[in-house]
């Protein structure tokens, strides 16, 4: 994921960045449409909850480095691909499709700000282990507010639903929310292995135009529920 106003730059491994508006004046909307959504006085969503983590070491990794490449998938057996997200008491309700690596690197969004992507190199969500990513907007070039906007109102507890092309929907518990620098994800965001997770990743606060645009990234864990 890039800022849609920053340049292009080389990344080291698939990563979630900041998603920014196309122009200053809608930068301005959006940013006042999401502020809205906080407490005042409050910069970024707080974080609550301890962030999961394998049950047993996460391999394949080095520094946050994926040792397959990009567009290669190392899992086995067939995978019910997710079609759509639903946060009820934040009523957000999204369409969800596959989403890869961009030829610089870093992982795409959809083009729609209403859509989810789900990064199809990973775990899907209800696999059995990993860590499966789902990836949205926080605004539109537009300067409308994007579906992942919504997470910025999510508590512990609260409970996601996964449709899946083929398969029974998937049911999470919400259990822990981080706001991290964009350069700087945990290694388990993208692990393919130990405990199942589901990681919903989007944009957050300061945005800076010339270092292109938001600096910093929410990311919401959710865990099967039951």
């Amino acid at each position: 994921m890039r800022s849609r106003t920053g340049p292009r730059r080389p990344l080291r491994r698939p990563t979630a960045t900041a998603v920014g508006a196309a122009a200053v004046a809608a930068v301005v909307l959006a940013a006042a449409l999401v502020w809205s959504l906080w407490p005042s006085g409050v910069s970024v969503p707080s974080d609550f909850g301890t962030r999961p983590r394998a049950l047993e070491p996460v391999t394949g990794m080095s520094s946050g480095i994926l040792d397959d490449a990009p567009g290669e998938r190392k899992t086995s057996g067939p995978v019910s691909e997710p079609t759509a997200l639903h946060v009820p008491r934040v009523s957000l309700e999204a369409r969800v499709q596959g989403v890869g690596v961009r030829g610089d690197g870093t992982v795409e969004v959809p083009d729609d700000a209403g859509q989810a992507g789900w990064y199809r190199f990973g775990p899907a969500p209800g696999s059995p282990e990993g860590s499966a990513v789902l990836i949205g907007h926080v605004d539109d070039h537009t300067g409308d507010l994007g579906a992942f906007a919504k997470l910025y109102g999510v508590r512990k507890g609260d409970t996601i639903t996964v449709a899946r092309e083929d398969a029974p929907p998937v049911r999470y518990e919400v259990t822990a929310r981080e706001v991290v620098d964009k350069d700087q994800l945990p290694d388990e965001v993208f692990r393919r292995h130990g405990r199942p997770v589901l990681t919903l990743v989007t944009c957050a606060p300061p945005y800076d135009r010339e270092r292109g645009g938001y600096q910093r990234n929410l990311l919401v864990y959710s865990v099967p529920a039951g």
